[in-house]
């Protein structure tokens, strides 16, 4: 069996905090190199998996927990998450080894040298990559999304270890050998419902940018009395957010027999939806939600980006067009609303700014960053550091995500070092590499060229720049409200809670603030707080959102539909 070291992707992270000047490697070292003695893991797969070499993220997940599989436990948002670590494979045939030995960086421990003596429940993941070679003349590896919304630990064709309880013990010189002997399966297809449709399309612009067929999807929730009334031509609520196979929240059913706590008050709430939905006083619409995970994340953004594609275009002029034409759309602007929240009341907000004329008013909730100057709580114009409080003599860690009662769960040094294990490159598929996606500008290697250094937190200004100009929306408001105002006027509704797990609620306050003092014109729609509330409050309860925005955006829509337009059909 020929044995492949990739493990020397990176020195130490003590290292790099002494000679910050240094290049670190992080993409792993040559094929042909010995690898280090002392304690490491070899992994492989056998040909039944896979006949072909692979590339990809080889995640080595080490933990003390024995109730989840150790893929399941690694996660930025509770202080028990377990270890995890990983390394680039390129070209990685049937029984090669990966090895993963001491240089490997990783999270929490930044080696495996670092894990004291004892025995634990170990698991190896393979997240396989595919080669793109996008119309920008850049070829890139990345991992396509396949029906689960860009999760490492879920995607199917991924390759797995059956979990195995070993003994550990970094001093002694031992190769512990893996197999991926299990492949995560694919989701079964979507069944429709005489209110829920499953729509799915090619997008030609999103196609010939990534060079390989893309598609985009949504769940279309129909009106009561849609087959009854053929004549109607109905408005558009549209909902942005995260991946969703299905809607949760819309349920024909009533709750299961016997569920309890926190799942029965979920089913109790869909079911309420769906009687709602279906009762004589709800507002006669299309809703849909939109699915548009990419190569970097579970959704889009949205909008166009140099790194991911035009996705604002293709959402905008092909998705709800396609939608709007098969299932009896107004079809134009002023008949199109939106809501979202965290990533979609960002992208909501975004999308309205965009393309003005083609939407009629959104609803955000706790929306990503509005205002770069308050990016969570980095400002990543005057700032040196994203880890660390600029100070000459301390070392104080800047928060990431909190608690409503101001509690740090992680550092923005913690989360970004998850994210440097999951992939390189802005591969990771988690928000904070998703927002270098978005944002920033292709590196020379055709990957996004960072706002900051991985590791070390260092901002790179001239990169803050692009970002201010291209998507800090509380800047572009601002630079060009001449002529977006009046187009804006009555359009944007935003709630967050001023606890926000994540502290959005920070730049939330800076766009108030030009809103709120812009008169020429005056926007003429409100900023709400939840004293105390945290993430993904909007305005209420989380379970009522649909039941409670429908009627604000159609009145909306009424009040401002052209001479002439169709406001009766859809209202019966």
């Amino acid at each position: 069996m020929k044995q492949v070291n990739l493990g020397r992707q990176s020195l130490l992270f003590a290292l790099a905090m002494l000679i910050l000047t240094l290049a670190l490697p992080i993409t792993g070292c040559s094929t042909k190199e010995k690898p280090k003695a002392g304690l490491r893991f070899g992994i492989s797969f056998p040909q039944e998996r896979s006949k072909e070499t692979v590339d990809g993220r080889m995640l080595l997940i080490v933990s003390t927990d024995d109730t989840n599989e150790p893929r399941f436990q690694i996660t930025q948002y509770r202080a028990d998450t377990q270890l995890i670590f990983g390394i680039n494979v390129d070209g990685l045939q049937p029984d090669d080894l990966a090895v993963v030995d001491s240089s490997v960086f990783g999270f929490p421990l930044q080696s495996i040298s670092d894990i004291p003596p004892g025995e634990y429940w170990v698991q190896a993941l393979l997240h396989r990559y595919e080669t793109f070679h996008r119309a920008d003349g850049h070829t890139v590896k990345l991992p396509m999304d396949r029906g689960e919304g860009q999760q490492w630990n879920r995607a199917p064709g991924n390759l797995y270890s059956t979990p195995e309880k070993v003994r550990i013990d970094p001093q002694k010189d031992k190769m512990i050998r893996i197999s991926l002997d299990q492949e995560i399966p694919p989701f079964p297809e979507p069944k429709d419902t005489k209110y829920l449709k499953h729509v799915r399309i090619q997008s030609k612009l999103l196609t010939e940018f990534w060079g390989r067929p893309m598609h985009l999807g949504a769940l279309v929730f129909l009106p009561e009395g849609f087959e009854e009334h053929p004549e109607a031509r109905y408005p558009l609520m549209i909902s942005h957010g995260h991946f969703s196979r299905t809607f949760r929240e819309f349920r024909e059913t009533p709750p299961d027999p016997g569920v309890t706590g926190r799942e029965k008050l979920s089913q109790e709430g869909a079911y309420q939806l769906y009687k709602d939905w279906t009762g004589p006083d709800f507002p006669r619409m299309l809703y849909i939600k939109i699915q548009h995970a990419c190569p970097y994340f579970d959704d889009s953004y949205a909008v166009n980006s140099a790194n991911v594609g035009p996705y604002g275009d293709a959402i905008t002029y092909e998705l709800i067009p396609y939608i709007e034409k098969r299932f009896r759309g107004i079809g134009e602007g002023w008949a199109r609303v939106m809501h979202g929240g965290s990533t979609g009341g960002w992208e909501v907000l975004a999308v309205q700014i965009f393309y003005p004329d083609e939407y009629n008013g959104c609803i955000s909730t706790c929306p990503d960053s509005v205002d770069f100057r308050a990016y969570t709580v980095v400002n990543i114009y005057e700032h040196e550091n994203a880890y660390y409080l600029d100070a000459p003599w301390r070392r104080t860690p800047r928060p990431c995500i909190r608690n409503t009662l101001g509690e740090v769960i992680s550092t923005e040094e913690e989360y970004n070092h998850v994210e440097l294990v999951l992939g390189t490159n802005s591969r990771s598929g988690q928000w904070k590499d998703m927002w270098n996606a978005t944002f920033g500008p292709v590196g020379e290697d055709g990957y996004p060229k960072p706002l900051w250094d991985k590791l070390t937190g260092k901002i790179d200004h001239a990169i803050a720049e692009y970002w201010r100009q291209n998507y800090d929306l509380r800047y572009i408001l601002e630079r060009d409200w001449a002529t977006l105002g009046p187009k804006l006027v009555g359009k944007i509704h935003i709630y967050c809670g001023d606890m926000d797990g994540m502290y959005y609620n920070n730049a939330v306050y800076l766009m108030e603030e030009f809103l709120e003092s812009t008169t020429d014109p005056y926007y003429d729609g409100f900023v709400e707080y939840g004293d105390r509330k945290g993430h993904c409050w909007s305005g209420g309860s989380r379970g009522t959102k649909t039941q409670r925005f429908a009627p604000m955006l159609v009145e909306h829509i009424l009040k401002t539909a052209p001479p002439g337009a169709d406001v009766t059909s859809w209202r019966y």
